[in-house]
């Protein structure tokens, strides 16, 4: 009896030293004896004659269907529905910008406007101007600026008509020199016959182009209204821009809040340099352009010059298709010679600008890859003509900087007006 109570307490002790040894994700095996710890045999596993062992199934499907298809095959299921999600939620997109466009478009330009101006109600702050008085001095001077510069220009277009049609038939007179006496050797019937088709164009689309005018015409009325909208808008983004900003982040999660904040005012700054950088670049093709105008006299020097400005707002296309109208002023004004020279000086300040203003003036903030910006052209010409191709390349520039702050893996600075609570352990 005293042997079999010493081998039981000895059992006891053992089998606590075991369970202190052993991980708690273990578990104990069952069934199993030992010479200090008595018990029943292990059963021996069983064996069933003609029945196969359960397969185990894959570890990334939930049936045995999903199982017998490749992996290869899943991989590229699972890539189509979710490609075909997100088509169909940019095409609703798409469907619903277009639909509202007339509101759209005009917010656009409110923001394209209240990025260049915000640097000039920021010094008028600076000297403790209230916001609401700085915003409409900035509006108020930036529209006075913009009415100056079309006054003059219709001024001098239309003082300059008249010397224009006066050297208009002399030059055309020299075209078609040219053309009898050039490489082309056209002759007098390929000329009247080349004339006559251009006349017969022109009469039988001339109910479209009337239609056109008048379609014009009729969206004047929108034209003023999207006119209207633009000021307010820019006024109230210039004036309430960080409160409005503000209250769209409290709308997310709180865990989203800094990150979305942090990308969405670097998104701005984005912005704000690439229409400082635009300008900056318009203003300077427009003035090289403009004294070689003026050096050769060509009419219309000072509206060319302000298309040139305009027309560079429209990347890569934009300023070469203004300065092609330059070409043709000068052509029909002074000859070909002329004309080629003005040619040269186009496609020089193009490349001038193109390998050295744009990349010192607008730096790797908002540097795009020209493929980038040729397919956001297009697609903006396509979706929504002149607005939709000034509008692509700083829509492409917001959303490269955005998407690669949101998948940046730090996490923000925290601002300095943040409280942060901290809770106590219970």
């Amino acid at each position: 009896m005293r042997s079999r109570l010493r081998r039981a307490y000895e059992s006891g002790r053992e089998s606590v030293r075991t369970a202190r040894r052993r991980p708690p994700d273990v578990p104990e095996p069952a069934g199993t004896a030992s010479p200090s710890r008595p018990g029943p045999e292990a059963t021996p596993a069983a064996t069933v004659v003609g029945e196969e062992a359960p397969e185990s199934g894959h570890t990334s499907t939930s049936s045995r269907d999903d199982a017998d298809v490749p992996h290869a095959l899943r991989i590229a299921a699972g890539w189509s529905w979710r490609l075909i999600v997100v088509g169909v939620v940019f095409w609703a997109l798409v469907k619903v910008v277009s639909t509202i466009s007339i509101v759209i478009i005009p917010l656009a330009v409110a923001l394209l406007l209240s990025a260049l101006l915000a640097p000039a109600v920021g010094w008028l702050l600076r000297i403790r101007l209230p916001r609401s008085l700085a915003t409409a001095v900035v509006l108020v001077a930036g529209l006075a600026a913009v009415i100056g510069t079309l006054t003059l220009v219709v001024n001098e277009f239309i003082k300059g008509v008249p010397e224009l049609a006066a050297k208009s038939t002399q030059g055309l007179q020299q075209i078609q020199d040219w053309l009898k006496t050039g490489p082309l050797h056209l002759s007098d019937n390929d000329l009247d016959r080349y004339i006559e088709e251009i006349q017969q164009f022109v009469n039988n689309n001339n109910e479209r182009f009337t239609s056109g005018a008048l379609s014009t015409a009729a969206t004047l009325a929108e034209v003023l209204t999207g006119t209207v909208l633009v000021l307010f808008a820019a006024f109230f983004f210039l004036r309430d821009g960080n409160i409005i900003w503000r209250f769209l982040v409290r709308l997310l999660p709180v865990a989203a809040r800094w990150k979305v904040d942090d990308a969405g005012r670097a998104s701005w700054a984005t912005l704000g340099a690439y229409v400082r950088a635009t300008v900056l670049v318009a203003f300077i093709d427009a003035v090289g352009i403009g004294i070689f105008l003026v050096i050769f006299d060509i009419p219309f020097a000072f509206p060319l010059a302000a298309l040139v400005f305009l027309g560079a707002f429209i990347p890569i296309v934009g300023a070469t298709l203004s300065g092609g109208v330059a070409v043709l002023v000068a052509l029909v004004d002074s000859g070909p010679v002329t004309a080629l020279i003005i040619l040269g000086v186009v496609i020089g300040v193009q490349q001038v600008e193109g390998h050295i203003l744009q990349p010192l003036i607008m730096g790797r903030a908002v540097a795009i890859h020209p493929l980038a910006v040729i397919i956001g052209l297009a697609a903006g010409v396509v979706l929504a003509g002149i607005t939709g191709a000034l509008v692509a390349v700083p829509l492409i520039a917001v959303l490269n900087t955005a998407v690669r702050r949101l998948a940046a893996r730090s996490v923000p600075d925290t601002p300095p007006d943040a409280v942060v609570v901290a809770s106590q352990a219970p």
